[in-house]
């Protein structure tokens, strides 16, 4: 009995010790950026919904994880491969349809070109698809702070004297610490 307390003692230490993740849209940026435990940890290039059809904003979380996944539009099925407009991975956000994923459309990234989902380069959607789980929040914001704002002043930021502003903690309300 006793090295059951102890096992369930271990692993709910475990739990608490976990990285906090979040990941914040910036759709004027047209950049996602990937904060664990407030720091930055990535901040990636993306292409957000067209004038016509805007991407969401508010606050949502990955609701599905989907490697090769299949398109599905007003009739419209396309299978898993090169010509599939999703790409390579996708990440629901569990609000009508909208996700982030891939794109066989790569110079459509920086541009406000979709349907109002969050495209990403295949590569990038890749990578973050590694590193956030089913349950961590995704804010969309179309005004960020001005402390928020140096989060997205880097596209891919480094631990040098010049940017430590944009590596600095971000609070869960959204402006840095």
């Amino acid at each position: 009995m006793r090295l059951l307390t102890i096992l369930a003692v271990a692993s709910a230490e475990g739990f608490a010790q976990e990285a906090t993740r979040r990941l914040i849209v910036s759709i004027p940026d047209r950049k996602i950026a990937l904060l664990e435990d407030g720091r930055v940890v990535k901040v990636y290039p993306i292409a957000v919904g067209k004038r016509t059809t805007p991407s969401p904003t508010g606050s949502f979380q990955i609701a599905s994880r989907v490697q090769r996944p299949t398109y599905y539009h007003a009739g419209k099925v396309v299978a898993p491969g090169p010509q599939n407009p999703v790409g390579s991975r996708w990440m629901g956000l569990g609000y009508q349809g909208y996700g982030i994923h891939g794109t066989n459309v790569p110079g459509s990234i920086g541009k406000a070109a979709s349907h109002g989902c969050i495209r990403m380069r295949n590569r990038d959607v890749e990578e973050l698809f590694e590193l956030v789980r089913v349950g961590d929040p995704v804010d969309l914001v179309t005004h960020a702070d001005p402390e928020l704002a140096k989060v997205f002043a880097a596209d891919e930021p480094r631990r040098t004297a010049s940017n430590q502003a944009a590596l600095a903690p971000v609070s869960a309300q959204g402006g840095l610490q």
